[in-house]
């Protein structure tokens, strides 16, 4: 979901769990047993590293092996400070994705900004990334109420959709793609009678700024995510792919209710290039133990 120190409180929920396959025993970076996985014939799709933050923090090296051990082909970075990526050199990281097999793909920035972004996107770049993300309204204006519990947004539409354009107009001219990523509140009117989204879809350029939807959160803000497929085709180039439990938690892929059978066939219509699984909280397994359930739930769902 994000990169930085900004942002998600213990606010975010979570999970279920599953199991198939033959394997060999992971373990965990204090050295305790987290699960048996199987060994992958087949490695496809994709995984937002803000799933694994805490596990990532003690051996971020092991904990990418493991990833690419479970079976996921490529990843998406949420965790780069102070010129590096999970305490890597943007060389050092891209380096050691080749060798355990995993393709960076993409990496969320939550904290850029107008004076750090050509910063940041050029080690984005650096690393291999294919594409920019902006994860949350930047430059200090997304709101988090812990007594509500709910996300925002301050200031005008308007003033940060500029600040965005500015970004994103920036990652063009270095040569890397920009994409927006959602929560539930773009998807709701807001005081001024905005849909946020749909502002945001109608005053940018695609040749410089696209979308990552976020299937939870859009279900999350009852929207229909086919809806807006067919209100801005081909502009939604990325998906994280999470569910939803009974109480409205983030659950594993195909432990939910989320239809993700439905939006997979309008996949054309969007323009998704690539999804990743992401869970932002687990509650009865480990982080691991979740990415595995919903890596066996791709396949079965029909993500390729």
């Amino acid at each position: 979901m994000n990169t930085v120190k900004v942002l998600f409180p213990a606010f975010f929920f979570l999970l279920v769990v599953s199991a198939c396959g033959r394997g060999s025993n992971l373990d965990a970076p204090d050295g305790t047993q987290v699960t048996t996985v199987p060994t992958a014939s087949e490695h496809f799709g994709g995984l937002a590293l803000y799933t694994l933050r805490d596990t990532m923090a003690g051996d971020p090296r092991g904990v990418l092996k493991q990833v690419a051990d479970l079976g996921y082909k490529y990843v998406e970075a949420a965790g780069y400070q102070n010129g590096k990526f999970y305490g890597m050199t943007p060389g050092d990281f891209k380096a050691y994705l080749t060798e355990v097999g995993l393709t960076p793909m993409s990496s969320h920035h939550g904290d850029v900004t107008l004076d750090n972004a050509d910063e940041m996107i050029a080690a984005a770049k650096e690393a291999g990334f294919q594409y920019f993300v902006i994860p949350v309204p930047p430059m200090g204006h997304f709101k988090f109420d812990p007594a509500t519990r709910t996300l925002g947004m301050s200031g005008t539409v308007a003033e940060v959709m500029n600040i965005i354009n500015e970004i994103a107009a920036k990652c063009t001219a270095a040569g890397i793609k920009c994409l927006y990523h959602n929560h539930d509140f773009e998807f709701v009117e807001n005081e001024e009678g905005i849909v946020p989204i749909d502002y945001f879809i109608e005053n940018s350029n695609p040749d410089d700024l696209n979308f990552q939807m976020d299937l939870y959160w859009v279900t999350k803000a009852g929207a229909d995510p086919i809806a807006y497929f067919k209100k801005a085709p081909g502009r939604f180039k990325a998906w994280h792919v999470k569910d939803m439990d009974k109480e409205g938690r983030f659950a594993p892929v195909g432990t939910g209710s989320i239809d993700f059978a439905r939006i997979l066939k309008e996949k054309e219509l969007s323009g998704m290039e690539f999804y990743l699984v992401e869970q932002d909280m687990t509650f009865n397994e480990t982080p691991l133990e979740a990415i595995k359930v919903s890596h066996a739930a791709l396949e079965e769902i029909g993500f390729e």
